[in-house]
């Protein structure tokens, strides 16, 4: 329907890919699957079959402006919003949300990160399409939660409850953000917990009337500015008053607060793609559960579980290792095994510290 928005979050650098995606070209913009297309592109085509292409918006950071139009060529520059420094997630969603509602106050909007991975469009489109049509019709904050299908920690959960509004949407009753792995367990033993996928559907109405509630300081600032979005005046004003905004995330400020959210479950195939672990978990195997990115780069002896990602034109002989990742890309390699992943932030800043910038 013509008054439905798609608004795509591209501003993070997702460290936790490095060295494949660095701050200079995030994971974003890189094929990080292996499937032909950027995770921004396959995003930017799956909210094509549901919202108008002129409907599409991208929240992204400055510096990455001119990715975003090289990468979706549909794309207007009107349609890229770039935040002038960086914050959490309620600021870039509240100046979205405020901008299309100067456009349509009876827009519908659905909020997702360009980084995830799904797996089956059309239920996607499905269950997106119903949730934007739920959100129209009735006032409410919906967000989409996964069916988990293991205690994973590195997840937020959803605690639904049995009220029912159509269609499968149940009120949530509680957010947790990542628990430890005995939690884990009770949540997915109890069938009472989903995943966050952090897929946000609202009004923009009853969107802006949630910021006014419970982020009242930040929801000013931008209904100050209602006069000028969408004018050659917008931009001053960015720069001039969007660092005063708090930084907090929307679960924490807007979801975790309001006590009109649903929450709908579903099983579209989705990863958000957060770290190598994410991709290894997802990605075809070979007899000897290794992954390598591009198939046929790698002649592997003697090894097993190890995820391999290298540049096109790279060939790497691999002997004797065990559940590794090996990662190249921009002449730096990257050898870890797969369960310290998550020290590659600290690696991160470890390397910016030794090496300098152009090397994280």
């Amino acid at each position: 329907m013509n008054n439905y928005y798609a608004v795509i979050m591209a501003g993070g650098v997702g460290s936790r890919f490095w060295p494949v995606s660095r701050t200079s070209y995030p994971k974003q913009f890189i094929d990080i699957a292996g499937t032909g297309t950027s995770l921004i592109q396959a995003t930017y085509q799956r909210f094509k079959d549901i919202v108008p292409e002129e409907n599409i918006y991208i929240l992204t950071n400055e510096k990455y402006r001119e990715l975003v139009k090289e990468q979706l060529k549909g794309i207007q520059y009107h349609q890229v919003l770039c935040e002038p420094v960086m914050r959490n997630t309620a600021p870039c969603i509240a100046y979205a949300c405020h901008k299309i509602a100067a456009l349509d106050p009876e827009a519908a909007i659905v909020v997702a990160p360009s980084d995830h991975l799904i797996l089956n469009t059309s239920q996607f489109t499905k269950d997106v399409s119903n949730a934007l049509q739920t959100a129209s019709e009735n006032n409410c904050l919906i967000t989409l939660g996964i069916q988990p299908s293991r205690p994973d920690t590195g997840y937020g959960y959803i605690r639904f409850s049995d009220h029912l509004l159509g269609n499968g949407f149940r009120k949530v009753q509680q957010f947790t953000e990542k628990p430890d792995k005995e939690r884990a367990e009770a949540f997915l033993g109890s069938g009472e917990y989903l995943w966050n996928a952090g897929i946000f559907i609202w009004s923009a109405a009853e969107v802006l009337k949630a910021f006014d509630q419970h982020l009242p300081e930040m929801n000013s600032l931008f209904e100050d500015a209602k006069e000028i979005y969408n004018t050659p005046e917008e931009a001053e004003f960015l720069t001039q008053n969007y660092g005063q905004c708090q930084n907090i995330s929307i679960d924490y400020g807007i979801m975790e607060q309001a006590d009109n959210v649903y929450v709908l479950p579903v099983e579209f195939g989705w990863s958000d793609l957060g770290t190598w672990a994410s991709l290894y978990t997802l990605a075809q195997k070979d007899e000897h559960e290794n992954v390598v990115v591009p198939s046929g780069s790698a002649i592997l002896y003697n090894s097993s579980g190890c995820m391999i990602n290298l540049p096109a034109g790279k060939k790497i002989v691999v002997k004797g290792l065990k559940d590794y990742i090996i990662a190249e890309s921009n002449n730096t390699l990257m050898i870890v095994p797969r369960n310290s992943e998550q020290e590659v932030k600290q690696v991160v800043a470890d390397v910016k510290s030794t090496f300098g910038e152009d090397f994280a």
